[in-house]
This record gives C-alpha cells, structure tokens and sequence, in this order.
C-alpha cells in the first residue's frame, strides 16, 4: 500500500488534502521505521521534493501530529523527535549514554485509565519518555 492511498483517506476526512509536501514527510516517517528530527525528515524529504523548505516541514510535522498521523516525542535533549503514528509505544532513555529501549503501551495502560477515571479527561494520548541509567552504565 502506498502512502498516498494509506493517509489521503484520513486527511480527506478531516477536510483536509494530500499535498506534496505532506506526502513526502510521511513517506519518509513511513518507511524510516524510527524517530526523526525534523532536520532529519528535512534532509530525507529533500531528495524527493527539491522545494521543500525546513520550515515547511516543521509546520507540516506539527500539522500532521495535531491530526493524529505521526507522534511527537521528546527525545531526552529538550528536541522534539516524530514517528509515523502506529501501535502506542514509550521510551525510557538513559541520562549516560543516551540509549533508548521502547515499552509497549500496555505496560502503561492501567495508568492511562486511572489518569482517565480521575481527571476526568476521556482518551488521554500521550507519547512518554521515562528517563534512568541503562545496564551497562549502572556497570561502570
């Protein structure tokens, strides 16, 4: 399945069309299978789509996670990083080195329904960031 037949529907649901620099981001998300800085997704989207401007894709990344397509998170260096929206997944980074290990949502998810039930607040969206000392650190 090709990115346009795969997120075009989604946009145009919202009232929203498949530019081509919207598509370009998200075929670089998509087939990247990681987190990218914006700089990065910049770099990668380039080569397909000369025009393209950094700070387009920084608005189309931010309009692209308001409308629930890729997650923004924090990548342990105050900058914000983005993945094609997908299964819910976490990160705990360590303060040493900098490694990074995913956890699925559902270790978590006991906490999302308690923050729902006590707040009030219905389908909480969160991606998050724990942070520690990764094995082998703790080792030297």
């Amino acid at each position: 399945m090709s990115c346009a037949s795969e997120y075009a529907p989604q946009l145009r649901a919202r009232g929203f069309r498949m530019t081509s620099q919207r598509m370009a981001i998200l075929h670089v998300l998509r087939h990247s299978g990681k987190h990218l800085s914006p700089g990065e997704v910049y770099r990668q989207a380039r080569k397909d789509l000369l025009r393209l401007t950094e700070p387009t894709v920084y608005r189309t990344l931010e309009f692209l996670a308001e409308n629930g397509l890729v997650h923004p998170s924090n990548s342990g260096s105050g900058h914000l990083t983005y993945q094609i929206a997908g299964e819910d997944h976490h990160h705990v980074l360590c303060r040493v080195c900098g490694s990074e290990v995913e956890i699925e949502h559902a270790l978590l998810e006991n906490l999302y329904h308690k923050l729902e039930s006590t707040s009030g607040y219905l389908r909480i969206d969160s991606h998050v960031t724990f942070f520690g000392v990764c094995p082998t650190c703790q080792n030297s």
